[in-house]
């Protein structure tokens, strides 16, 4: 039997939305597109037919409408897996939770998300303006250590990336239906979702990292025989949360900087609007 959900937990607003994303059910659609900028999601929805949903609450912007025969939401996470745990969350709750009764329905919906975002090379030869799709995901967060459905450490051998063995960390994956969508022209590889943009992800301005002379090696490392490619800061969180949820995931990266080689793209606009444009068309065929 489904449990009450109390006021305090499943907290809505005056309207009858979801508390942080000001959304009702019945404003997303099945197959969403995820990113952190709010701005970008301007730029994607300017490729549906017509909008139906447009609403914004702090950092979280949606815009919902019809794209070809489909419908499709686009949503700004913002920066982060402590957004990421928002974001999903409610997300689920939009159509899987009925909110009269606030009873967890006895149908399931399952979502498709992509993650459309910006990441960082820590391999010499995935280049700038190239693309990368997340095949596993390796969080040095905190948040898998708060859900049991997660891929815990101990069934991983973690021998040959020793560099990360003393830090928090847990392991998950895309949909594999999702990540066979992304052909040879996205590079398959482990991401690492830090807990921040500087010292986590081994940047040194005025005080050093810890992780600063671990990066230059990493790309040499594997889990389950695939290379490690990029750094970023959600894509952990969002496979961590499809699985425990049962919805699809995969997280598409435009790679602006290669932090071995030390370079940053000169245009990094054109290349995410390349990956937005391939991602649309693949979301679109499929």
């Amino acid at each position: 039997m489904s449990t009450y959900l109390k006021e305090s937990e499943l907290i809505l607003n005056n309207d009858g939305s979801i508390y942080h994303l000001a959304l009702l059910p019945g404003e997303i659609a099945n197959t969403i597109i995820t990113v952190g900028d709010p701005d970008r999601v301007d730029m994607i929805a300017k490729n549906l037919d017509n909008i139906r949903v447009e609403k914004q609450n702090r950092e979280f912007k949606t815009v919902t409408g019809s794209f070809g025969d489909k419908e499709l939401t686009i949503i700004a996470t913002g920066i982060g897996t402590d957004n990421i745990d928002i974001v999903f969350t409610e997300l689920d709750a939009l159509v899987n939770i009925d909110f009269e009764t606030r009873m967890v329905k006895e149908e399931f919906t399952q979502l498709s998300f992509f993650r459309i975002g910006t990441s960082g090379s820590i391999n010499p030869e995935i280049l700038v303006d190239t693309f990368v799709a997340s095949q596993h995901a390796i969080g040095l967060d905190a948040l898998g250590h708060y859900y049991s459905t997660y891929e815990s450490p101990d069934h991983i051998n973690y021998a040959s990336i020793k560099e990360l063995a003393d830090r928090p960390h847990y392991i998950a994956s895309a949909d594999t239906e999702l990540l066979s969508l992304f052909g040879d022209e996205f590079i398959k590889g482990v991401t690492i979702t830090a807990p921040g943009f500087y010292a986590p992800q081994g940047r040194t301005l005025r005080v050093p990292s810890t992780m600063s002379t671990q990066i230059n090696d990493l790309y040499r490392r594997k889990i389950k025989g695939v290379n490690f490619t990029n750094l970023e800061m959600e894509t952990a969180g969002i496979y961590l949360l499809c699985k425990h949820f049962g919805h699809r995931g995969i997280s598409l990266n435009a790679i602006l900087a290669n932090r071995i080689n030390g370079n940053f793209s000169s245009d990094a606009a054109a290349t995410i609007s390349r990956l937005i444009d391939k991602t649309l068309q693949i979301i679109k065929e499929n």
